[in-house]
């Protein structure tokens, strides 16, 4: 037995499946998780010395690499003047005025310490200012796991929701109206009937959390059109795209601006962050000067303000983002290369420093359906002998991989040809 499994067997006794997120259990593709216990740049290495290239980059906030230099001098330096003061400090300013600077659709924001607590915050203040009960989401998008966002469909588009987990109630679940993600013709007939009830849309402008599928041609633009003809709030959930697929997000990428915006991962520059903003007339419903209310003892926590500053001064650099999308390109376009020499049915997609794969002969994969109907064994066949060959993917069918800015070529190639030999053995 290797040490990942005795702490596994350890911590199995006192957390909940033996974790503290359940994607990290392993139980979509079999075996024990792995511990790590150190990182530098595209590589982690477990508690047994084992060095593995990584393309979960916890989950997408290592944009510039695992412990980068500069990132980690820097949080250094503010653990030397406190950990938290539980009061106001500059740093919170100055990570806010950068956020906007970057994504001029947000004018003024709110600092929180997940991407749930935003997306449940956004959807409090959109409630709020419209005075209105019903919110629409979509299929297979997932938003953190507040109770309102915890919702399936129902047996048709204008059902009532179910709630998708236990401890949800039903009747909060009958404000969530779940549509399927990339129907344009859906969306406009559902607005057409119950538009003026819809308080807001929550999206995610390219899908991650069901692998990775980016939005079809027009449908964030009807998404922006009934929300500017019945005045619903339009929310991009960019917790995981914000400042990963562009500089100024998933929403400069495709030219469509939202009401509000949720983020994190890269904000936090690997530490727990999130945040939620919009327009000031929709934000200044929130307390202290409206009647949302909204609050936490950690919010604006300086040393994670100084990961995220020193994360998104990086990300500026010139070129910095087409070279991200080069290396996304060279991965996916690998892989689907080797996928035909071994004749296996694969797509992939990818966007900036975001990509995603799925067996299947649909191609492209525009929704939730479609990837539902991929072959899992097979990804959990290639996902173990990647993992056996130190090529640390994230361990389920339904999540999105990231490149950094730390993957050499040479990783890409060793990745590749791990990728070759996983392929052949399907």
């Amino acid at each position: 037995m290797n040490r990942s499994d005795t702490l596994f067997t350890a911590a199995k006794k006192v957390l909940p499946g033996g974790v503290n997120s359940p994607v990290r259990a392993f139980q979509r593709v079999g075996g024990h998780p792995i511990f790590f216990n150190k990182s530098s740049g595209s590589h982690l290495i477990d508690v047994d010395g084992k060095s593995y290239i990584d393309y979960v980059g916890s989950w997408g906030p290592m944009i510039v690499g695992h412990s980068h230099p500069t990132v980690i001098k820097k949080i250094q330096t503010a653990v030397g003047e406190g950990l938290g003061f539980g009061a106001p400090t500059e740093i919170e300013t100055i990570l806010a005025e950068e956020v906007i600077k970057l994504m001029p659709s947000i004018e003024m924001i709110r600092m929180v310490s997940s991407g749930t607590e935003a997306t449940m915050s956004a959807i409090r203040v959109a409630r709020g200012y419209t005075g209105r009960d019903k919110i629409v989401k979509f299929e297979g998008c997932y938003h953190g796991h507040s109770d309102s966002l915890l919702v399936k469909a129902g047996s048709g588009a204008l059902t009532l929701g179910e709630p998708d987990s236990l401890g949800v109630p039903a009747s909060l679940a009958a404000h969530t109206i779940t549509l399927d993600y990339n129907n344009s013709a859906q969306v406009t007939e559902t607005f057409a009937r119950i538009g003026d009830d819809v308080a807001a849309i929550i999206v995610e402008p390219i899908a991650g959390n069901m692998g990775l599928v980016p939005p079809a041609d027009g449908f964030l633009q009807t998404l922006r059109k009934v929300c500017d003809q019945h005045g619903t709030v339009l929310i991009f959930d960019e917790v995981m795209t914000g400042f990963r697929v562009a500089l100024g997000g998933a929403q400069s990428h495709y030219g469509v601006k939202p009401d509000m915006t949720t983020l994190g991962k890269v904000i936090g520059g690997g530490m727990p962050v999130g945040a939620f903003g919009g327009r000031a007339d929709i934000m200044n419903v929130v307390a202290p000067l409206g009647g949302v209310y909204q609050a936490g003892t950690l919010s604006g926590n300086p040393i994670a303000m100084t990961a995220g500053l020193a994360t998104l001064e990086l990300i500026q650099a010139p070129g910095f983002f087409e070279r991200l999308a080069e290396k996304s390109e060279q991965l996916t376009s690998g892989l689907r290369m080797r996928a035909e020499q071994a004749n296996v049915s694969f797509s992939t997609h990818c966007v900036g420093g975001m990509f995603g794969f799925f067996f299947t002969s649909a191609n492209p994969v525009t929704g939730f359906a479609q990837v539902m109907n991929a072959n899992t064994d097979q990804f959990n066949t290639f996902f173990n002998s990647m993992l056996q060959q130190g090529i640390n993917l994230a361990p389920s069918p339904f999540e999105s991989g990231f490149i950094s800015a730390a993957h050499s070529s040479e990783d890409i190639e060793e990745t590749l040809r791990c990728a070759e030999i996983a392929f052949a053995a399907l």
